[in-house]
């Protein structure tokens, strides 16, 4: 009896054993090269760096500088024009594109893309409907009423141009995201755009 007993025992402790190493393994099947770890879980629900292709990347790193000048545009407003309809518009531009701005930075990095700077474009491809330096100098040089029809004018010419590239992305893109946010791009300046002409009816 007191065999069978210790038999028992030592089977039930091998068991053991075997059960508490089979769970180690599973925890440390994916030790990295600094001695940490994960499990299967963590291995499957990493996230993966988002699908996109070329065409995602150019709309993304030319919209950011193009937007950037719109915002620019937009804050010479308040100090060129007593326009309230005008100085309104501008605000609504520069609360919709800043934060654009923010998720095309976030998008970039998710490619593993860094953003480009306000200034800068994308490897020297032109991006429509952008104001050259001296247009933006005519423009800050003017007030009043033809200040008005000088930037409701260029704005109307730099949406049409956002609307290409947009129009682009949703043919060529990949990316989910890229994608609706060129539908955004889209709905929102081109209702803007009437607006503005209707604008310069008015003057």
């Amino acid at each position: 009896m007191f065999i069978t007993r210790t038999r028992s025992a030592l089977v039930l402790a091998a068991a053991a054993a075997v059960s508490l190493a089979g769970c180690g393994d599973a925890d440390t099947g994916h030790t990295t090269e600094h001695g940490t770890s994960t499990t299967t879980a963590d291995v499957t629900t990493a996230p993966a760096r988002a699908a996109h292709n070329d065409a995602d990347v150019m709309f993304l790193q030319m919209m950011y500088p193009h937007h950037a000048q719109a915002i620019e545009m937009a804050r010479l407003v308040p100090t060129h024009t007593d326009n309230q309809q005008l100085r309104a518009l501008a605000t609504q531009v520069e609360q919709a594109q800043a934060p654009e701005m923010q998720q095309i930075t976030t998008l970039l990095q998710s490619f593993g893309k860094p953003a480009p700077t306000p200034s800068e474009g994308h490897g020297g491809h032109e991006m429509p409907g952008m104001m050259s330096a001296e247009q933006m100098a005519a423009l800050d040089a003017a007030s009043g009423p033809d200040f008005d029809r000088q930037w409701l004018t260029m704005m109307i010419e730099h949406h049409a141009g956002a609307i290409a590239m947009a129009q682009t992305e949703l043919a060529e893109g990949e990316n989910a995201d890229a994608k609706a946010l060129a539908q955004r791009i889209i709905a929102a300046q081109q209702a803007e755009i009437a607006q503005m002409r209707a604008m310069l009816g008015q003057s």
